[in-house]
């Protein structure tokens, strides 16, 4: 366990040391799409009974900073650890497969809670945001983040240099965010979007984590949960079987 112990500290201190970029940076973003989307959008989206729309956004920008960031820390210290050479270090050693896996996962799933703690923290400041069943959004907010950190371990695995990851952040990860529900609940959409959203495996981690904090979600939570339970382990099994075969990190 000293293998693993060491690399989660490795991948933790990696983040914190820049903690200005890593964590700040992203909640001063988000805060920012706070702001914006509150003024254009609380006039013309409808959502739950008795929720104003400033409430209801909340718990989706939470999410939504908590999955990217969780995706950025996975991603982008496997691409680097690539690049400078120094992943050899790391494949030689005397750490099973599965431990490098989860320290990765654990390192993700930390800054993502940091980063989405933050921004829950500063917006209680302002708006009064219930948290009905905290165990709930803590278990999906966890159960997301380790989704994500196991899919950036997959793009940094696959990509060969920061443009092909970015390509994959830019037209995978943040359509699937955008249209995830964070912004608006599916009921106010068309029909036809709304079987579109629940094809959106990002979707559940949304209306899953939003229904810990009103009781109210649009599809049942026990469906939300068993989809990203089994994302989660797919997920993760692509990621240990690329680790195991040394796809794009022994060569």
């Amino acid at each position: 366990m000293t293998g693993f112990v060491t690399l989660l500290y490795k991948e933790l201190l990696r983040f914190w040391k820049v903690g200005f970029q890593t964590i700040m940076a992203p909640m001063v973003s988000t805060l920012l799409y706070l702001l914006i989307f509150f003024h254009v959008l609380e006039a013309h989206v409808e959502v739950y009974p008795q929720v104003p729309y400033p409430v209801f956004l909340i718990p989706g920008l939470v999410m939504m900073a908590v999955i990217q960031n969780a995706f950025a820390n996975s991603s982008s210290s496997i691409i680097q650890s690539k690049i400078s050479g120094n992943i050899v270090f790391i494949l030689l050693s005397p750490i099973s497969y599965q431990a490098i896996f989860l320290a990765y996962i654990l390192a993700s799933i930390a800054r993502g809670l940091l980063v989405g703690l933050g921004v829950y923290v500063v917006t209680l400041l302002f708006f009064d945001i219930p948290l009905e069943l905290p165990g709930w959004a803590l278990l999906f907010v966890i159960l997301g983040s380790a989704i994500l950190g196991a899919l950036g371990l997959i793009a940094g695995i696959w990509a060969d240099k920061f443009d092909e990851l970015a390509a994959f952040q830019n037209f995978i990860i943040l359509p699937l965010t955008f249209l995830s529900g964070v912004f608006y609940t599916i009921h106010s959409l068309p029909v036809g979007w709304q079987y579109l959203s629940h094809l959106n495996p990002f979707f559940y981690m949304i209306d899953g984590f939003r229904y810990g904090f009103f009781g109210v979600s649009d599809i049942s939570p026990y469906i939300s949960l068993a989809i990203v339970a089994i994302c989660l382990v797919m997920i993760s099994m692509l990621a240990i079987h690329l680790l195991k075969k040394g796809y794009k990190l022994r060569h």
